[in-house]
């Protein structure tokens, strides 16, 4: 774990790229997550909360993340600059992973809040008692697509999923510019895969896959990804893997989230690009939680409180892309290509997604990885 103290880090980047997936020791997607899940169990307030009041008695929070390291690394600081009494803790970890871990300790919860996860991931975890309804002082401004109905998580912001491509080794014309030319032969061995079901973001992509040929019939969505696993040359380890690949080449194309295209490109300057898929792309919501049973509640309230205001929303977008999913952020928060970037939908089910997720990627990972050459 990496332990956040008032005055331990200072941030020196200034940057203009945002990003969202994973970094840290055991890296995967930010999960990430797009559409409102809610289950059945827990009660939320009728009423926003106050929002806590800063204690003065020493305090600890710790956090399971699926954000990548240049998120964190902009956000903790802060938050230590406005609260020095609560110490906080990182474990970084892909979403599915997180959720996994919660489920694992849901006797002795060892997490306060959950940083980063897939809609899909959420909306399990609420259904299994793992997370606590708490409705904070800005439920108003997240729209109900984007939130737990019971509140038992949140938003934080929208990542689309795309084609990316390296553009030293192909021209935006010759990258695929839909789902289905991906299955193009000419991209035999040219495809280079984030390893799929530790990732929020990939499971959400083929998933969608799946769903969009028929969530009825997924035998044609399952066809679909052993055509896609033809043309595929490997599936990485994690993310460092994919870049890894990618800037040397041996692949040339892969899929990802648009916000860590962006940084990858734009900050850390590898040779990366992205098409928004013609026919719409998965805009994953990517949220948070209060884990249930935490030991650390009322920090961990204050957390969800410092990262959802409109002011950390803001500097978020214009140094790091995300899109916020508060709806009252104004259009000269955001910077210029946000305003203008039209976020076309795959028209999908989520409820639906997050029901059959497990099932179609068990398949995928049974029948149809590395046999479709």
């Amino acid at each position: 774990m990496k332990k956040w103290m008032q005055g331990l880090f200072v941030s020196s980047l200034a940057l203009t790229v945002a990003a969202c997936s994973s970094g840290g020791q055991q890296p995967a997607p930010a999960d990430s997550n797009t559409g409102g899940q809610s289950g059945s169990s827990g009660q939320a307030a009728t009423q926003p909360a106050a929002q806590p009041a800063p204690s003065s008695e020493p305090q600890k929070l710790v956090i399971y993340t699926g954000r990548d390291k240049n998120i964190f690394e902009l956000v903790l600081p802060k938050f230590n600059e406005k609260y020095p009494n609560i110490e906080v803790e990182t474990l970084e970890m892909g979403a599915q992973q997180i959720l996994e871990r919660v489920r694992a300790e849901k006797a002795n919860p060892q997490a306060d809040f959950w940083w980063g996860g897939t809609q899909s991931a959420l909306s399990t975890a609420a259904n299994e008692g793992l997370l606590e309804a708490y409705k904070p002082t800005f439920a108003d401004k997240i729209p109900d697509l984007y939130k737990d109905k019971e509140y038992r998580w949140i938003g934080e912001m929208l990542l689309p999923e795309v084609i990316m491509y390296n553009k030293d080794a192909l021209k935006k014309e010759e990258a695929p510019q839909d789902w289905d030319e991906l299955l193009d032969p000419k991209y035999k061995d040219k495809i280079v895969i984030r390893n799929v079901l530790p990732s929020g973001t990939m499971r959400t992509i083929y998933s969608a896959m799946i769903y969009r040929q028929g969530a009825d019939t997924p035998e044609k969505g399952y066809d679909w990804l052993l055509k896609l696993d033809a043309n595929t040359k490997e599936y990485t380890q994690d993310p460092t893997n994919l870049y890894l690949k990618l800037d040397r080449q041996e692949g040339v194309i892969s899929l990802w989230n648009l916000q860590d295209v962006l940084i990858q490109g734009l900050k850390n300057n590898h040779p990366y690009d992205f098409i928004y898929p013609k026919s719409g792309a998965p805009i994953l919501v990517d949220g948070i939680a209060i884990v249930k049973g935490a030991k650390n509640t009322e920090a961990a309230k204050n957390f969800m409180e410092f990262l959802m205001s409109p002011e950390m929303a803001s500097e978020l977008a214009k140094e790091r892309f995300q899109f916020p999913a508060r709806s009252d952020i104004s259009k000269d928060q955001l910077p210029e290509f946000m305003q203008t970037l039209e976020l076309k939908p795959l028209d999908i089910d989520w409820d639906v997604m997050a029901e059959k997720e497990k099932e179609w990627m068990q398949h995928w990972d049974e029948n149809i990885k590395g046999k479709g050459k």
